[in-house]
């Protein structure tokens, strides 16, 4: 623990590019009291509304939070969400995002409507194709220009389209070439798009998708785990198993056990987010050359510190020092 909060002292300043989907996520909040008489729903009142960067946006807002320096490369439509977006990151004191206009997609947008704690419905609005052609050169370009001032890349892949396999692969090509470590948080079955990278941080439900099967324990995972990242050029794993805390899985040492890390959550409002937590602490942590147990250790609490707020949450270096704090009592 001490080694994990002397890490967090030393994460200000660092930076970290954060390439991949972006995009706005509008929360509306209110109190349902009684059913429509236009169709079994409830009728929710609404009573605030708040709107924030959400996919890679938020892991950028993470790295904020812990006084990193987030240099952001994304795709949006040519739209006023786009904007939207921009205004979001400077009114959060963030450096302007490099946003590639895309003329065949719009900005992302998911909005959630919530009664009390409860989510009631969300829609979104979206286009899912892999970006390629000029638009994909200009979005390389555009990590290899800032990718010699970075100490570590954070890939958040959601399956937008943005880390098609012709962008990812000449990013984890380029940062292997730079010896800056790659994190990645995955989408999908096929993890081969993401050979090369130093840390993949698939929760358990994305572990068993790209390992084809039911993974129902710990040593499931592990044995999944590891042959994933043998077939697929994966140095280490780390997994996310919810309320079972998380598992690392490192491949410099392959007969080592695995660390198993419980989860720090006291009380758990809402998940959604927590992985791009994780993915801001690790990336942070490598870019400073921490062990992957120690940044493991850290955003192992920050998780804990940011799913107990409601909707997508950032944990300040002052909640997780108090959290641990509590945990040490």
């Amino acid at each position: 623990m001490e080694q994990a909060l002397k890490l967090l002292a030393d994460l200000r300043g660092v930076t970290v590019l954060c390439a991949g989907d972006i995009m706005l996520d509008r929360y509306i909040y209110g109190q349902a009291t009684r059913i429509s008489p236009e169709a079994p729903v409830p009728v929710v009142r609404v009573v605030k509304r708040q709107v924030m960067p959400g996919g890679v946006g938020n892991v950028v807002k993470n790295l904020g939070a812990l006084a990193c320096r987030p240099l952001t490369v994304s795709l949006t439509g040519r739209d006023r969400h786009a904007g939207t977006l921009v205004e979001l990151f400077a009114e959060d004191g963030l450096p302007a995002p490099n946003l590639i206009p895309d003329p065949q997609r719009p900005t992302i947008v998911k909005t959630r409507i919530l009664a009390g704690i409860q989510q009631v419905v969300r829609f979104d609005d979206e286009v899912e194709r892999p970006v390629n052609g000029e638009v994909a050169g200009r979005f390389i370009e555009a990590v290899q220009a800032v990718l010699a001032e970075c100490g570590a890349v954070a890939l958040s892949d959601y399956g937008k389209g943005a880390l098609s396999d012709q962008v990812l692969t000449a990013t984890i090509n380029a940062a292997r070439r730079a010896c800056k470590p790659v994190v990645v948080d995955p989408k999908g079955a096929d993890y081969t798009r993401y050979r090369g990278a130093t840390l993949v941080t698939p929760n358990r439900a994305e572990l068993a998708e790209a390992a084809g099967r039911k993974l129902s324990t710990a040593e499931d995972l592990e044995k999944a785990g590891r042959e994933l990242m043998a077939r697929c050029g994966l140095e280490n794993l780390l997994i996310t198993r919810s309320e079972d805390g998380m598992m690392l899985l490192e491949g410099h040492e392959p007969d080592r056990p695995p660390v198993l890390l419980p989860s720090q959550a006291r009380e758990v409002f809402d998940v959604s987010g927590a992985g791009d937590t994780v993915v801001a602490v690790m990336t942070a942590a490598l870019a400073l050359g921490a062990p992957l147990t120690v940044g493991a250790r850290l955003a192992n609490l920050a998780a804990g510190v940011v799913v107990g707020k409601v909707g997508t949450a950032t944990a300040s270096p002052e909640e997780i020092i108090h959290w641990a704090g509590g945990e040490e009592r």
